[in-house]
């Protein structure tokens, strides 16, 4: 687990760019903070910054070169098969001189080119050049665990691992008013798209080459979600299915487990970090585990179910209570550290579970992508109603306007059922992908655009909707993997990988995530959505696969999730920055993007008894106008 960032000149005038991968590679220390170094060859410069997990000698830094010098490879991830691969290898003839994944990585794609990335089981963002002929490549891991930003002119290719390291590099930064758009409503910017005009991310499962010699610039996908319609589907009885899971995820830990460093697990008493804790526990009998609670807020607080798991399992389990004092202590570091704007607000619990984990591990297991997967989340409940009830639509229609009287909040159980009701009644009007787009964002469209002094260009934004929603578009068969899939393409990779990766390596702690080794996830989409949710269950296949492991008090009851209660934070402690700064009407004005009689109402509902969800919209703009004033100001 590292970060990396190169920069290829494609003309000789794009020669100057290169010594400015010094202070790229240097602001990607906090990701690598046992070593930083660079290279430079002719038209190319490579920067990594290591985090030391196998192999953790000095030999095995980065970059690394074959035994004929001829490649060089700068490599962020965990190859989790890597032995199995250097067996492969060593029996072809291959030399090697260290015990680290890189260099089995780098001798792998010596020998068998692009095609090595189908034998990878892990994850990575690569970038591999060949001195002779001058010619780069980079991929990216097939779920997008591993973020690679790049960026093309006619002078100069820049990649990295975050877009700090790019604006280190001199990308320009010019703001994408379409990814703004699109921000207001989801909350983060969907990928492959970024905040800034022309920087981009490497798409999951993809490759690209570039030739300095000639600047012929090739990207292709090496791998794709194999999601079949359901007539195609391999029969499986659900027994079968769930032995599979088993095997299947307890494989994954297997490999996962693999490490010349301490290791943990993330338990926040769901499901899905209890099944990680289970199964992790039958390969190692000192495990780490690592809870975050809320002392302040105890609807948000699940720390008594992650303890009864740590009982069972008889981990040695830290908790961390936080009060609204200690997110505030944390604010402005997690702030500084978002180089783009994102307002999933659980970043900030994220950030502290990420640091005081890594006082004790340097790698921690998560249950990251079990959601998606299997159809965990309160969205695809509400869809298999929707689907169900599409005759009823003109009477919750009719209800609409009664609805939206009610007080509606997520800090209240009551208000957040009101909430939930009410987005439901709305989404049962639209079509699957509108209800789908709707249920994923926070603002409508509208009322985006209603934010937005300038108008909005509908058409580059219809393109990119339509890009997300692409499995979902134009089918409208019911059929529930079409939605798991979407998830997986834009929720995923845009949101959830990002929000993990960014504050853990923060704090230098790796995490790894066994629910998205590439066999789960081609198993998973084998199955038919029933097996993954019904009319009384979200997650059936993994509840039921593992539920002689786990506690029975972790069934049949609410999904909290892992939210920050920010209502009561922004209508006191925050409101002065708001008021008199970031959102400070002056400023706003000479800013020039956000209309000031919008940002007023807004402020006012977040004040009154029914704030619904202004309290995460407020926390979309406090996010933009802080990172705003960092580049801009």
């Amino acid at each position: 687990m590292c970060g990396i960032a190169g920069i290829a000149a494609l003309t000789t005038s794009g020669l100057r760019y290169l010594p400015l991968i010094e202070q790229a590679t240097q602001t990607l220390r906090r990701r690598g903070p046992d070593n930083q170094s660079v290279y430079h060859h002719e038209r190319m410069a490579l920067g990594h910054a290591r985090l030391s997990v196998i192999d953790t000698a000095e030999t095995a830094n980065q970059p690394q070169f074959d035994l004929s010098g001829e490649y060089a490879i700068v490599f962020n991830g965990e190859i989790f098969n890597y032995r199995d691969l250097k067996t492969e290898l060593l029996a072809e003839g291959v030399q090697f001189r260290t015990q680290s994944d890189t260099e089995v990585l780098l001798y792998a794609y010596i020998r068998w080119g692009a095609s090595a990335l189908n034998k990878l089981n892990g994850f990575f963002a690569l970038a591999i050049y060949h001195l002779p002929s001058l010619t780069l490549f980079l991929a990216r891991d097939r779920y997008g665990v591993k973020p690679l930003l790049y960026y093309v002119d006619n002078e100069r290719l820049v990649f990295a691992s975050e877009m700090k390291a790019m604006v280190a590099a001199q990308v320009p930064q010019a703001l994408d008013t379409t990814s703004l758009f699109t921000y207001l409503q989801l909350n983060y910017v969907p990928q492959p798209y970024t905040i800034f005009q022309k920087v981009q991310h490497l798409p999951p499962g993809t490759c690209m080459s570039i030739d300095l010699r000639t600047v012929k610039i090739e990207q292709h996908p090496y791998y794709h979600i194999p999601y079949l319609p359901p007539a195609n589907l391999p029969h499986q009885t659900y027994e079968a299915a769930q032995q599979e899971l088993i095997r299947l995820m307890d494989d994954s830990f297997r490999l996962r487990l693999i490490a010349d460093v301490p290791l943990g697990a993330f338990l926040s008493g769901g499901i899905d970090s209890s099944v990680i804790v289970a199964l992790a526990s039958r390969h190692t009998q000192h495990l780490n585990t690592f809870s975050i609670g809320f002392k302040d807020e105890p609807l948000f607080n699940e720390t008594h179910y992650a303890r009864l798991v740590a009982d069972k399992y008889k981990t040695n389990h830290t908790e961390f209570l936080l009060t609204t004092d200690d997110l505030l202590q944390h604010l402005f570091d997690t702030l500084d550290y978002l180089d783009e704007p994102f307002a999933d607000s659980s970043a900030l619990a994220v950030n502290i579970l990420s640091k005081h984990t890594r006082r004790q591990v340097t790698v921690a297991l998560s249950g990251d992508g079990a959601d998606e997967l299997f159809a965990g989340y309160r969205k695809h409940a509400a869809e298999l109603r929707a689907q169900k009830w599409s005759k009823a639509s003109g009477v919750f229609r009719l209800l609409l306007p009664v609805l939206k009287q009610l007080p509606q909040s997520r800090s209240t159980r009551w208000g957040n059922f009101f909430r939930q009701v009410n987005r439901f009644a709305q989404g049962l009007a639209l079509t699957e992908a509108q209800r789908y787009w709707r249920w994923a964002s926070i603002l409508s469209p509208e009322a985006a655009k209603d934010l937005l002094v300038k108008t909005t260009d509908e058409e580059s934004f219809t393109e990119r909707q339509q890009q997300c929603l692409s499995a979902i578009s134009g089918k409208e068969d019911g059929d529930f993997n079409r939605i798991l899939l979407t998830d997986m393409q834009l929720v995923l990779s845009g949101d959830m990988l990002r929000k993990v990766d960014s504050m853990s390596m923060a704090h230098g702690l790796e995490v790894r995530t066994p629910f998205l080794d590439y066999r789960v996830v081609d198993f998973a989409f084998s199955l038919p959505s029933s097996y993954k949710i019904n009319g009384s269950m979200k997650k059936r296949i993994v509840q039921d696969a593992f539920k002689t492991m786990l506690p029975p008090q972790l069934y049949n009851r609410p999904k909290q999730g892992f939210e920050v209660p920010l209502l009561r934070w922004l209508q006191n402690d925050l409101y002065p920055l708001l008021n008199n700064d970031l959102l400070q009407p002056d400023f706003v004005r000479h800013q020039g993007l956000f209309d000031l009689n919008a940002i007023g109402s807004l402020l006012k509902q977040l004040k009154s008894s029914n704030p619904a969800d202004s309290a995460a919209t407020v926390w979309a703009l406090l996010v933009f106008q802080y990172w705003w004033k960092k580049h801009f100001v």
